[in-house]
């Protein structure tokens, strides 16, 4: 007789468009039905996303208000006696406060704990450091999706409990190289001999995306081919870089396509994506776009170091400025023999060591061993 389903609750602000959004999407698709029962407790909204898990009708939204939410804590707490949950999985310091406190210490149910970016300024106040040296202690595991993620909280000193890497994951399947660059490039609205730089991710300031919109200012005056793809929606910031998006003395070469549903024809239309973002994990956008086989230029202070090897398989390069950028961007298109290498070694790369089973079998050995904690 097989066992019953251990049921996952996560705990997230929301299911809005994100990259951390989208690796839950893919672990509850790939985990559903296979020995878990996948929920989901969005604190504060719904979000599109929300349609995209293997069953929108166990993703139940909160109520979270402005600030902290005694209501939405008790929320929770009744969500997951309904649900019968078993392992609460929180996703940054906001959900675990959340879920910590609605599981009354992680007595009531384990929690397995997920942190996807480097800590960001405002969160390195003494408070927010003690908060999560304190909560991580009540959590069955906590896990980053990259090993610079891990060595930035070791950094920090938050390396009393141990952190375990759990990797991203891509589908090869669905993310896969177009028959014709020149084709895809049409299909996205360019011309065929454009060449295409492109940036995707939420419009937030940590992607910093005003940054590309200089250097790639730097660059058209003497590129007359070129072309900048911005993909993507929300974030706090969206109204602030539309503007400096429509300002820009290029504005005309540059084309905004808002949030994709299917990002593939995107990425396949690129000849470089760009990464300045100097606090990432482990971006999914890189990860998809080497699985299209276009080539990626990131930051070397990110994960991007444990995906890419700079002229191989990708670029990385110290991107503080955007002069640096301006460089690195025009070093890597120039050089089209090393682009189609790095084009090819990108996929190769992303089949081999970073699958989508490879992902799953992650978050299955940790769900399992909150499960048999609680058990025992």
């Amino acid at each position: 007789m097989d066992a019953p389903p251990i049921r996952v609750l996560h705990v997230l602000d929301s299911l809005a468009p994100g990259g951390l959004e989208n690796g839950v999407v893919n672990v509850a698709r790939r985990l559903q039905g296979n020995g878990f029962d996948i929920h989901a407790a969005c604190l504060r909204l719904r979000g599109e996303f929300a349609e995209r898990m293997p069953r929108p009708d166990q993703v139940a939204v909160m109520g979270k208000t402005q600030g902290f939410s005694w209501s939405a804590v008790r929320a929770l707490h009744r969500h997951a006696r309904k649900t019968g949950a078993q392992v609460l999985h929180s996703h940054n310091l906001g959900t675990l406060i959340y879920a910590a406190l609605a599981s009354f210490g992680g007595r009531v149910w384990p929690i397995v704990h997920g942190e996807h970016g480097q800590i960001q300024p405002q969160d390195l106040s003494p408070k927010r450091i003690w908060q999560r040296r304190w909560f991580f202690r009540l959590c069955h595991s906590v896990h980053v999706v990259s090993g610079s993620l891990k060595d930035n909280l070791h950094a920090l000193g938050l390396d009393h409990v141990p952190i375990i890497v759990t990797p991203n994951g891509v589908d090869s399947e669905r993310f896969a190289p177009s028959a014709s660059k020149a084709e895809a490039r049409r299909a996205a609205g360019f011309d065929a001999q454009d060449r295409v730089i492109g940036i995707v991710g939420r419009l937030v300031a940590l992607k910093r995306h005003r940054l590309l919109f200089d250097a790639f200012g730097k660059l058209a005056p003497v590129m007359p081919e070129l072309r900048l793809l911005v993909v993507g929606d929300g974030g706090v910031e969206k109204e602030n870089i539309l503007q400096a998006m429509h300002a820009h003395p290029f504005s005309g070469r540059i084309k905004w396509v808002g949030h994709q549903d299917d990002v593939k024809p995107f990425y396949q239309s690129m000849d470089l994506l760009a990464v300045p973002s100097e606090i990432e994990g482990l971006s999914n956008a890189v990860l998809e776009a080497m699985a299209c086989g276009t080539p990626v230029l990131g930051h070397s202070a990110c994960g991007n170091a444990e995906v890419m090897r700079d002229g191989e398989n990708g670029f990385l390069a110290h991107l503080q400025t955007a002069n640096d950028l301006a460089t690195a961007l025009r070093e890597a298109l120039s050089d089209e023999a090393k682009l189609a290498r790095c084009a090819v070694n990108a996929r190769h790369t992303v089949e081999q060591r970073f699958s989508m089973e490879a992902m799953a079998e992650c978050y299955r050995q940790l769900y399992r061993s909150a499960a048999r904690s609680k058990a025992s």
